[in-house]
């Protein structure tokens, strides 16, 4: 009866030090990124459009930011509706915040234009590329993307996508906090706003 009691102990034990360890790790925690209001304000001044173009087609963009554990923080559009933009291109995004922040670390900053040409055929990434988290994707009301509360906020949306325009994003001590996916144009004009 004793080792049963001595056994109820230690895992009642392992659970409180796992709830303390995962409390003190909060996954949703985005204080460290570009919120919402930041990020608008950001890609919203960067994109332009005509002649004053970042080079590609002009268009409106997209923009995603997630957190190190791969939590989408903020989703924003730069037009002036939802639809000023390429819809596909939201979850595009997302999907390259993800990516730049699954390949990159303190002292390596991988950007999704980097991985391009190691995901082509025979190359050592050949077969990286994988779609996003479905559950996530593709849930949540229209009408809220692009918002503060898009559907995607607080979620993981996984996949690995190749495009440029998915960066990492460090703090001023040089230590990774998350990263940044932009989409809406051409990937090489994604890559510089």
């Amino acid at each position: 009866m004793n080792y049963l009691k001595y056994k109820l102990e230690i895992m009642v034990a392992l659970v409180v030090i796992g709830s303390t360890l995962c409390a003190a790790q909060n996954p949703e925690d985005c204080s460290k990124v570009p919120d919402y209001n930041k990020l608008k304000q950001a890609l919203t001044s960067a994109v332009k459009e005509g002649k004053g173009a970042n080079g590609g087609l002009g268009n409106q963009e997209w923009g995603s930011v997630v957190n190190r554990d791969g939590i989408v923080c903020a989703v924003v559009f730069t037009g002036p509706n939802r639809g000023a933009e390429w819809p596909g291109s939201r979850l595009i995004s997302a999907e390259k915040a993800n990516t730049a922040n699954a390949f990159s670390t303190d002292n390596f900053a991988l950007s999704t234009g980097n991985i391009y040409s190691a995901a082509q055929p025979g190359s050592s990434l050949y077969s990286i590329v994988s779609g996003p988290n479905p559950a996530t994707a593709f849930a949540g009301d229209p009408q809220k993307f692009g918002q503060s509360d898009d559907p995607l906020v607080g979620k993981p949306i996984g996949g690995v996508i190749v495009f440029g325009g998915g960066l990492a994003l460090y703090d001023k001590q040089g230590k990774i906090v998350g990263a940044l996916g932009v989409s809406g144009d051409t990937s090489c004009a994604d890559h510089v706003v």
